[in-house]
């Protein structure tokens, strides 16, 4: 008999290793997400990707707002499963519910544990400008990804790589990894090492506060902080003009030529200063708007030498 398990997850990351486990056939006796949010112009309930897909194999699922009660416990035991597979979940498992199930639960992490324990581990691994990464497979315990790892892959982040272009090269690779270590459970085979106590990260929730372009910072920085916030929530430089200076995010990035004061645009090309060396900005965003190439930006936009942006 396959494992019978219960599925813990909410955003587009989580998605292929659900899909994964029910294509193999194991028994989901349930999915927890996060309750349906307002989004989008008319501010309607939406539901989690997870969600979304779970309801496509008519899976039960349960959306409850926290774990922490014995009837959110009895609801978990009853399900009756062997272990549970928790890929970005957003609630924390209190004891009770980590102790629910006899051969434990499994999270997908996508970081290369210890460093990134936290919310955002792609997004600050790109922001700090890490040469590589990767997802593994722990055993959960009551800390903050601070379990026992039993399987993991390792990933190169490219000097131009985006934190979204990383995001869908770990999320199925990372599939395919939880799915090794439930075949391995099922046999019996699934080793278990601690993580290392030193070099301990902690990848903190990204804040509205930090999205916006600092150019006294030294290019490579400004590259990372860019490029790590890229789709989403995007980082941005007020475009001075109008009423107003209107928002620009800057989706793409890569070294420029040139010097100049933080700041300043060199050239035609939308090369900014920063404290040392310049960025070329590749793509952008208007506020309301689609993205688009630097140079459909200038088409619309004037942007030119000495322009001081902030």
């Amino acid at each position: 008999m396959p494992l019978r398990l219960v599925f813990m997850g909410t955003p587009d990351f989580a998605v292929p290793t659900l899909l994964e486990i029910v294509g193999r056939g194991y028994d989901v006796a349930a999915v927890y997400t996060r309750a349906p949010r307002p989004a989008g112009r008319g501010m309607a309930l939406q539901p989690s990707p997870v969600e979304r897909e779970a309801r496509r194999f008519e899976l039960p699922v349960l959306t409850p707002k926290t774990l922490r009660t014995p009837e959110a416990e009895a609801a978990f035991r009853a399900h009756g499963a062997d272990a549970a597979v928790v890929v970005a979940y957003g609630l924390i498992l209190p004891r009770p519910i980590l102790e629910a199930v006899p051969l434990g639960c499994f999270n997908l992490h996508a970081s290369l544990l210890p460093r990134w324990r936290g919310a955002a581990p792609i997004n600050r691994a790109v922001m700090a400008g890490d040469s590589e990464t990767g997802v593994m497979v722990m055993r959960m315990e009551e800390g903050l990804d601070t379990g026992p790892v039993a399987m993991a892959e390792r990933v190169v982040i490219g000097p131009d790589m985006t934190a979204g272009e990383l995001h869908d090269r770990l999320a199925p690779l990372g599939a395919d990894l939880m799915l090794r270590a439930l075949g391995a459970l099922e046999r019996g085979s699934l080793g278990l090492t601690p993580q290392a106590e030193s070099g301990v990260t902690y990848a903190g929730k990204i804040e509205k506060s930090e999205t916006r372009i600092d150019w006294t910072r030294p290019w490579k920085e400004v590259h990372d902080h860019c490029r790590g916030l890229s789709p989403f929530p995007g980082a941005w430089f007020a475009l001075p003009g109008g009423k107003e200076p209107v928002r620009v995010k800057v989706l793409r990035t890569t070294r420029g030529e040139g010097e100049g004061a933080p700041g300043t645009v060199l050239g035609d090309r939308l090369t900014v200063a920063c404290r040392e060396g310049s960025v070329r900005l590749v793509e952008l965003q208007r506020a309301g708007r689609q993205p688009m190439t630097a140079e459909e930006f200038l088409r619309g936009t004037a942007m030119t030498a000495g322009m001081r942006l902030a």
